[in-house]
């Protein structure tokens, strides 16, 4: 028996194991841990838990000795005793994973901006070659970008349960809070071998809080200079029978700025509420079963000053003179695992997305229905030096709305269909230093027949400190345009689909090389990264005809390529230091009018990204400071036109390469007691905005403002929301 503590105490859930053999254990809430039926002899007891290095004592155990152990654990920021599911969909190390994951914890996330505002999209921001797009100039949904590929390229999955595909992909990641996250893991790369259609770009994992290791009562609230209010607050549960965490979430923003004076507010204004709850339920087999569930309602408008002042939009929605974008969203998502009470290792993942959509942009009205019910059977078994796993996926989706996208004309017309598939991976570790992993997918589409989709994975370690991984497989993704593109009811652009659309297929290879260092008393890491994926069948959005959006498989191909590299440092007195830098190029070959095959570069896709973070902690004042510094390169951008004072399209199109910027945050936490804490902080230092209008035609004098058949959203690349200063407090209360 005995206690695990770090720096700032008992440390909740970490687990304790007997070398050799599996006899094991897990801290309470109080740090408190006791192994009973304990062999003779000497062992060697192993501690692990997220966050700190592991830790192991060697033992001499007699009979009827009882043995006291004080555990302290250091703290780990370089994470590779962190613990990963997304790779292999079986939990390791992260330094074991033959796939190169990422990992943000919730302590990493905390350090550097607010959770009482930030979301999943802000979180990404911190992952060396991830981006958020905005998708509309006027209501600011955005998505994730992966190596410069469209946010529906990536699989966004909570509990790797996939309840974010095609419309929540962009209206539902904002109503994610951070309030709710334990963790999140990146894979860079296809992955529809383990995750299927959407993991084109990557998969990005959300790992939801275990309500085993909640403090009873939290609280935060937070206000900004723009007047905005978020909150969140959380309970932890305990029956005895089940445990559980119940937390609800709400953001208010309302107000209007123009800086680049468009006539249009450069601050989307909304109410969100969330509410959201996770329970483990005991049973006596002590086989795993979690449900968790989610709920939100998000009110999302923006447009001229008058359709929003005094919350006129309500009364607005549709106007014909008052251009506006008004938004209501309802979702409702349920997930879990359960474990088969039977012989072996079986589990059965599911998760159930409804999602209503009743929406107003300018005059145009979109009413959209989407559901999702999933399920996953898992098997899995450890056959010598083989990890096994396989399994059964059903997926069932039905799509309606009021657009051509359900017509009966519309051949591409996804109403409702389910889509069976198998999967089998097999994790060799053929010596202590190599380990392989190929693995194949096989999924049925009503409309496109079987989809196979193989991957390799190899993981060797020529050093103590140095590990070698090669990634490389096949991703295929089937287009719902008009759950994707959130283009097509905005602005005044007319939809010409070239024709029948076959699904995007792709083939990746990438190489990871990571090396553990040691610097004086300090210890860092270095990561490189290279990699490749061609498209056939690729389908990318042209914006080139003026009025129109244009879709067809390209009879080309595209290439997203690039390098990448990582330092991540912890010192020896309490500063951490992470950098990152990217290049990559995205390309789109195909035929120009002439037929001859011409290479352009995709739009919004940066040639260079980078991110530094620093973090110093205080222990002593009970402060910690961390600050932020991203740069995004220049990109494409769209061919559009301003409009002179008579309402004609200018000659020459706007710039159709952005410029380079920065951005700077910075945030201090102090910790006032065991209970308070306070932080402030400020976003966009530098006070960087795009340096025009992301949108083009609002100054026709033939029409009202938005009403212009030449009136376009899609210019939005850079920051509108200048500097702003926030500050918060926190509450915790760790027992009833």
């Amino acid at each position: 028996m005995g206690n695990i503590s770090g720096p700032d105490g008992p440390v909740p859930g970490a687990t304790v194991r007997i070398l050799p053999g599996n006899t094991g254990s897990v801290a309470d809430e109080n740090g408190f841990f006791q192994l009973d039926n304990v062999p003779e002899g000497k062992l060697t007891i192993e501690v692990r838990s997220i966050g700190f290095r592991e830790y192991t004592h060697l033992i001499q155990a007699k009979p009827g000795d009882t043995i006291r152990l004080e555990v302290i654990l250091e703290e780990n920021r370089l994470g590779l005793d962190e613990v990963v599911v997304t790779g292999t969909m079986q939990p390791t190390f992260l330094s074991k994973s033959p796939v190169k994951i990422e990992v943000i914890t919730s302590e990493y996330f905390q350090t550097f901006m607010p959770t009482a505002s930030a979301s999943i999209v802000e979180g990404v921001s911190l992952v060396n070659g991830v981006q958020e797009t905005i998708e509309c100039g006027v209501c600011f949904t955005n998505s994730i970008s992966i190596n410069g590929l469209p946010g529906a390229y990536t699989a966004i999955l909570l509990d790797g349960a996939p309840v974010y595909g095609n419309l929540a992909a962009v209206y539902g990641l904002n109503g994610i809070p951070a309030s709710l996250i334990d963790r999140f893991e990146v894979i860079k790369g296809p992955s529809s071998t383990l995750y299927g259609s959407e993991a084109v770009a990557g998969v990005i994992n959300i790992i939801t809080k275990d309500p085993e290791n909640q403090p009873f009562l939290t609280g935060d609230l937070m206000t900004t200079s723009h007047n905005e209010v978020f909150a969140n607050a959380g309970v932890s549960l305990n029956s005895g029978k089940s445990t559980g965490y119940i937390g609800t979430n709400y953001g208010h923003i309302g107000i209007f700025e123009d800086r680049n004076n468009d006539g249009f507010s450069d601050i989307v204004n909304l109410d969100r509420y969330s509410l959201f709850t996770k329970w483990d339920l005991n049973r006596k087999s002590g086989k795993k079963w979690t449900l968790a569930g989610k709920l939100l309602y998000e009110d999302r408008r923006n447009g001229v000053e008058s359709y929003l002042k005094d919350r006129n939009y309500r009364n607005l929605r549709g106007s014909d003179s008052l251009y506006g974008e008004s938004i209501y969203t309802k979702r409702a998502e349920v997930f879990g695992t359960y474990e088969m009470a039977l012989p072996g290792n079986i589990r059965l993942d599911y998760s159930l997305s409804v999602h209503r959509q009743d929406s107003y942009y300018g005059a145009d009205h979109y009413v959209a229905e989407q559901d999702i019910l999933f399920a996953n059977l898992v098997w899995s078994e450890q056959v010598g030096r083989h990890s096994l796993l396989g399994g059964f996926t059903s997926r069932l989706e039905r799509y309606d709305d009021n657009t051509v996208a359900t017509s009966e004309e519309n051949r591409n017309a996804a109403s409702s269909r389910y889509i069976p598939g198998l999967f089998l991976q097999d994790e060799w570790e053929a010596t202590p230093w190599l380990t392989l992993l190929p693995g194949a997918r096989l999924d049925l589409y009503p409309e496109h027949g079987p989809v196979f989709s193989p991957r390799f994975s190899l993981k060797a370690k020529p050093g103590e400190w140095t590990t070698l991984r090669l990634n490389s497989g096949t991703g295929f993704r089937v287009v719902n345009l008009f759950t994707e593109d959130h283009a097509f009811v905005t602005g005044q652009r007319s939809v010409v689909i070239e024709e029948d659309l076959q699904p995007e297929r792709s083939y990746n290879v990438a190489l990871n090389v990571n090396h553990v260092y040691t610097l004086g008393s300090g210890q860092g890491m270095v990561d490189l990264d290279g990699f490749y994926t061609y498209f056939t069948n690729k389908i990318i959005p042209d914006y080139n005809t003026p009025g129109e959006i244009r879709y067809a498989n390209t009879e080309g191909h595209a290439v997203s390529k690039g390098v990448g590299m990582n330092l991540s440092h912890e010192f020896a007195f309490p500063l951490s230091l992470n950098a990152g830098l990217t290049w990559q190029q995205v390309t789109e070959t195909a035929p120009d009018e002439d037929g001859t095959m011409s290479t352009r570069q995709v739009e919004f896709a940066p040639g260079w990204s980078g991110v530094l973070t620093a973090s110093y902690r205080w222990k002593k004042a009970g402060l910690t400071v961390g600050t932020t510094l991203q740069y995004t390169g220049p990109m494409a951008l769209p061919e559009v036109y301003d409009l002179d004072q008579t309402g004609t399209p200018e000659d020459s199109p706007r710039p159709v390469r952005s410029e380079g910027f920065l951005t700077l945050n910075a945030q201090a936490t102090k910790q006032l007691s065991d209970t308070w804490s306070l932080y402030a902080g400020v976003q966009n230092i530098l006070d960087y905005i795009q340096p025009v209008s992301p949108l083009t035609g609002y100054n026709d004098p033939a029409a009202a403002p938005g009403f212009s058949s030449s009136f376009d959203t899609a210019y939005a690349w850079g920051p509108l929301h200048g500097s702003e200063v926030y500050l918060g407090v926190t509450f915790t209360l760790q027992d009833k």
